[in-house]
């Protein structure tokens, strides 16, 4: 008979669990533990709160407590995406180290050099860091690495699913492959921890690059407390329309606002709801942007002033310094008074902030997968479900409404969010880019490390074995080159061929903000005559020429200054714009499918309270009475509407195909609107790329804006970044096959 998981432990192990008087061992603890104590790379996935550290942990300190001959050196690496989260996970594994007498050291920025030169000095047991604090451990001890890592037993990197596909993700998979070469290791265990993985197989893939196959895939089945779901409408404060049927004129507040909730106020029955749900208790609600953290957090301590309650309600985002956002953490964690954070995606991730007993969104927002990571901030104790409220604001059925504005789309994409969810379904990882941006901090980086290296030694370190399988030599070579430019001066070589950091690059390596490979800034200034109207999320590609909808007015693109992330536009005319916010995030083709099935069919739901009812109805009587149930082009004004029911990078794909055939193209939520065409030639159009007359990908790309999203994006030449644009941000391959489902269906 085979010994149970909980039999396979350690005797200190065993004996913590006891005394925590566990009844069982969680469902997904029960399939790691074998899993972790027999070696290799492995995937743990189970819902938020199931067990999944412990699941790695308790296996892994018993490994450690049964190796005799192990040599100096940290025995576990855990890799986690937040300083919080260091902090947090330090104080739930520290009883449990100090029981099973191992070292437990966490590090990151805001740890003091002296207890990091202590870790260094007698390194043992686990060490609980950020990437961006193991990359300057690289960099900076280069010559201790072997000394540090060559006991290494395994790596956990949690919060797997917040790496995949990204450019932080790339630098982690870089720095382990960069330790496993320095200590001498063919491979190091690497085991993978996340709550919302939509394909196992492309996480592995991810985990251990080109030997996803060898990676054990494990999943927790814990079914969790249940749920309890609503979406409920709102009609957004209605504002005072033209009696003539003309375009009104902006004032002010016009040009410098923005559409939307942040521009005309949140509506009054909503600002009443979340007060009524939430005050005298513990939630969280996911708001937005910054701006809108603040002005719903503005709006509910205001409430609470008004009725004579001390405030409840708190802003909690990047922006904040650290210590009024962990003030937030410690009053939700350890104070009983009721609290409710108002949050970005600050608090999506696993940080302890105790059990909250409701979970509020506003607004569909833009993954199955960040839907199903806060959820699992709600129902963590037993017997108590889930609550999820999702509160969506949507334009007032008045006479004369943009035809987008009559599909409701954010509820419908609230809707298509929640069956995802329901199905089980979530965004599977993104495929791995070429991610040059990262591979020019990785040369760097490697550099500084090795005090100098060669091109060949690099390129096998860097692509051959490391995570940049997409760049083969030759293209390797060109980054190189670009590195050098005069303009650039990253880096230099030695007339022996040793590869050096160049003038610039030393005054870039020199900073601490050096480590971090990711930006957080990405928006651009709108800019009219002399007047700034605001900022804009540029993640999508954008040429001149373009009409912008912002601030409820169309704009014609006129410039695109990338380095300065300036747009200058000027008014143009074209009919009552769609309510669009602008807000950027990147939506799946499933998801936008879904909405499709949604407004097609005949289903109840039995989670939409009765305003969102009845914008689902009206919604389905447009899609009818606009006859989309027929075609995806619909004539409007003097144009075409397209609603192509496309994911975000193809409907960009599309819409890049149409302005290169010179349609005047607006972009917004779901839709193309082309502009002083006839339906006939938007045909004639597609059907020409149905046959295969698609435009060469340099067509395509060169006018386009190249935003600077990754680090080092600046640096790269312009065949760099068009390679960029190409492979990671755009769909080409995908246009026959898109506009023959467009003519198809209008047939």
């Amino acid at each position: 008979m085979q010994p149970s998981a909980f039999d396979r432990l350690s005797e200190p192990v065993r004996k913590w669990i006891w005394q925590q008087k566990w009844k069982s061992l969680r469902d997904v603890q029960e399939k790691a533990i074998p899993a972790v104590l027999k070696g290799g790379d492995v995937v743990v996935s189970a819902k938020t709160a199931a067990g999944k550290t412990e699941a790695a942990v308790l296996p892994l300190l018993t490994r450690i407590k049964q190796r005799v001959d192990a040599e100096g050196g940290f025995a576990v690496l855990y890799v986690s995406p937040l300083k919080a989260l260091i902090n947090d996970q330090y104080r739930r594994l520290q009883p449990l180290c100090e029981a099973c007498d191992v070292m437990l050291h966490k590090w990151h920025g805001d740890v003091s050099a002296d207890a990091k030169t202590r870790a260094r000095r007698r390194p043992s047991g686990i060490v609980l860091i950020t990437p961006e604090s193991l990359e300057a451990l690289l960099v900076r001890r280069g010559n201790e690495i072997r000394y540090l890592f060559s006991s290494l037993d395994a790596v956990v990197i949690d919060e797997l699913h917040a790496f995949i596909g990204t450019e932080r993700g790339m630098q982690l998979q870089s720095i382990l492959n960069r330790i496993e070469i320095e200590a001498g290791r063919d491979r190091i265990d690497r085991i993978g921890l996340s709550a919302t993985l939509g394909d196992m197989r492309l996480a592995a893939a991810a985990l251990r690059p080109g030997k996803g196959y060898e990676v054990e895939l494990v999943q927790g089945e814990d079914q969790g407390n249940g749920l309890k779901l609503q979406i409920r409408g709102y009609y957004e404060n209605q504002r005072e329309q033209p009696t003539d049927g003309a375009e009104p004129e902006p004032d002010e507040d016009t040009l410098e606002g923005q559409v939307g909730p942040e521009r005309h106020g949140i509506p009054h029955e909503l600002a009443d709801d979340l007060f009524r749900f939430m005050r005298g208790s513990r939630n969280l609600l996911f708001a937005g942007s910054r701006e809108r953290v603040e002005m719903y957090s503005d709006r509910l301590r205001t409430m609470c002033e008004d009725t004579h309650l001390p405030n409840e309600f708190f802003p909690h985002h990047g922006n904040l310094s650290k210590v009024e956002r962990e003030d937030v953490e410690v009053r939700l964690r350890d104070d009983p008074r009721p609290t409710t954070a108002v949050a970005t995606t600050t608090l999506e991730l696993g940080i302890d902030i105790g059990d909250v007993e409701t979970i509020g969104q506003i607004g569909p927002g833009f993954s199955v997968a960040s839907l199903r990571q806060r959820l699992g901030r709600s129902g963590r104790r037993s017997g108590k479900p889930a609550v999820l409220r999702m509160f969506v604001i949507e334009q007032p059925p008045i006479r004369g409404r943009h035809p987008v504005d009559r599909l409701n789309l954010g509820l419908i994409q609230s809707i298509a969010m929640v069956e995802c969810l329901r199905a089980n379904w979530c965004e599977p990882p993104l495929p791995a880019g070429l991610h040059l941006s990262t591979l020019v901090h990785q040369i760097l980086a490697l550099i500084l490390q090795t005090g100098g290296t060669r091109p060949i030694p690099a390129f096998k370190t860097l692509c051959e074995r490391g995570p940049f399988k997409a760049v083969d030599r030759a293209l390797f070579a060109s980054l190189l080159r670009c590195m050098a430019l005069p303009e650039n001066k990253l880096i230099e070589q030695s007339p022996e061929g040793l590869l050096m950091v160049g003038e610039y690059g030393e005054k870039i390596t020199e900073s601490h903000e050096f480590y971090p490979v990711f930006m957080t800034e990405r928006e651009y200034r709108i800019i009219h005559e002399t007047q700034t109207l605001g900022t804009y999320p540029l993640e999508s590609p954008l040429m001149p020429g373009e009409t912008l909808i912002f601030a409820g007015r169309r704009w014609l693109v006129l410039e695109i200054d990338d380095a300065a992330r300036v747009i200058t536009v000027r008014p143009t005319r074209g009919g009552k714009p769609p309510y669009f916010s602008g807000s950027g995030g990147v939506i799946h083709d499933h998801v936008v499918a879904t909405m499709r099935q949604v407004l097609s069919g005949q289903e109840r739901y039995v989670y939409l309270d009765k305003a969102a009812n009845a914008m689902l109805e009206d919604a389905r009587t447009a899609y009818v009475e606009m006859g989309l149930d027929r075609s995806c082009l619909m004539p409007y004004g003097e144009g075409v509407l397209v609603l192509p029911w496309l994911g975000t990078r193809k409907l960009d794909t599309l819409a890049l195909a149409f302005q290169n055939k010179d349609f005047k193209c607006v972009r917004f939520s779901h839709a193309i609107e082309l502009q002083e065409c006839t339906l006939s030639g938007v045909e004639t159009f597609l059907n020409s790329i149905a046959d295969g007359e698609v435009p060469a990908d340099a067509a395509l790309v060169d006018r386009v804006a190249k935003p600077i999203i990754a680090r080092f994006d600046y640096c790269l030449s312009p065949d760099l970044m068009r390679l960029v644009t190409i492979f990671e941000r755009l769909e080409i391959d995908a246009l026959p096959a898109i506009a023959k489902a467009l003519v198809e269906v209008d047939r």
